[in-house]
């Protein structure tokens, strides 16, 4: 049985030449058991008729912001409260713009303001306009605030260029909402994630810390939600906004983060250290300003507390993963610790390769586990956390 039967999927349609891909999408949902509505924005029927989703669909085609005829002249929120997936495909870069700053000025975007469910974009747009710094933006904001972003592909376009911006093939995006309503991997399991760095306090206005920038750990909190999981995200202090319906704990110190994962460990069935500790802190912390006086400055520092081998040592304890950031020997640091802190899983990666590691969006990893190996090859931190997360879920679910 389909899971997308009896499923009501709103298909939104924004002006691009990949809107002639949509009537196929829509036929091949419908084919596994799903109902559908369309809504076109005015620059997608430049394009292709309502009458041909009309007569896929068995549904009234929405267009107009303004109707007269409409219920109440509440279409935006009838149909917002109908659907259990708000899918827009194609997704012109255009209208990326305008949902991610809120904008309501035709029916669509009203609709998925409206939306209370899951939203999910096919971006679809020229090369150039995909890579441009304000699509990523406006991307990346999305993302932020729980919206899918699925593709796009890359090749040859309509415009004669070739590179990513394609809209996916109807046949990708049907198994992408095939998967989105299928029970999650992770559903009614507790994950605990900690993300980016400490700062631990040399007096009121310096502090000893790291390059971290969080992304890595944020967007396994993202990718652990949308595998089913309860999350709970430990996080030090970082420039990023948290995934929606994540449960947030900030802290600042080693001792801090400590403290907030122990705090609620023994709710959680895994627990992923991300985040970069500071392994040593000042000795003492001044309680004024410390004054230049003299040439060198002595700092005393003492070993902060390892939370991911406290973790471990618990009992009963969650299935644990560490990770590994290394400058040399990396596969034989990370069996080293994945051995000495007793852990399920590690993931190394290399801090010293500019294009992965810290304060960039790309990453890739090594990931190990008592009798085996996997590796994640570079690519955006959003698609590595994927990837990793599934396979914890794969070894959690094997010893759990």
């Amino acid at each position: 049985m389909s899971e997308l039967l009896n499923k009501n999927i709103l298909l939104g349609i924004t002006g691009g030449i990949a809107a002639y891909k949509s009537a196929e999408l829509c036929r091949l949902l419908i084919r596994q058991g799903a109902h559908i509505k369309v809504v076109m924005t005015p620059g997608a029927c430049e394009f292709i008729q309502p009458l041909t989703f009309q007569a896929l669909s068995g549904h009234q085609v929405y267009v107009d912001l303004f109707d007269a005829g409409a219920n109440n002249a509440m279409d935006h929120i009838e149909l917002a409260r109908w659907s259990d997936l708000l899918l827009i495909a194609p997704a012109s870069a255009d209208f990326l713009a305008k949902l991610s700053q809120g904008y309501a000025d035709n029916l669509l975007l009203t609709v998925a303001l409206a939306s209370q469910n899951t939203i999910a974009v096919a971006p679809a747009m020229n090369q150039q306009m995909y890579q441009d710094q304000a699509t990523q933006q406006n991307l990346q904001l999305l993302n932020q605030r729980g919206v899918l972003i699925w593709g796009p592909d890359e090749g040859e376009q309509a415009c004669g260029e070739i590179g990513p911006g394609r809209m996916l093939e109807p046949e990708v995006l049907s198994r992408h909402t095939v998967d989105f309503f299928k029970p999650g991997q992770l559903t009614g399991k507790h994950v605990m994630i900690t993300a980016g760095p400490t700062r631990e306090a040399i007096d009121p206005v310096r502090f000893i810390s790291n390059r971290s920038s969080g992304k890595m750990g944020y967007e396994l909190a993202r990718a652990a939600r949308d595998s089913g999981a309860t999350v709970t995200l430990v996080s030090g202090p970082v420039c990023l906004q948290p995934p929606s319906q994540v449960n947030l704990l900030k802290c600042q110190s080693a001792e801090e983060m400590l403290n907030q994962v122990m705090s609620v460990i023994t709710e959680q069935d895994i627990f992923i250290a991300s985040a970069a500790v500071a392994d040593y802190r000042p000795h003492q912390i001044a309680d004024q300003k410390i004054k230049k006086t003299d040439e060198t400055l002595t700092l005393p520092l003492v070993k902060n507390p390892d939370i991911l081998s406290t973790v471990a040592h618990l009992y009963p304890r969650p299935f644990c993963v560490g990770f590994a950031a290394e400058t040399t020997d990396l596969e034989l640091n990370a069996r080293n610790k994945l051995e000495n802190k007793k852990l399920d899983l590690i993931a190394a990666n290399w801090v010293n390769d500019e294009k992965s590691g810290f304060d960039v969006d790309d990453n890739a990893l090594s990931v190990i586990w008592p009798g085996g190996m996997q590796e994640l090859p570079h690519q955006p931190k959003s698609l590595i956390a994927e990837q990793l997360i599934d396979i914890i879920a794969k070894r959690f679910l094997l010893v759990e």
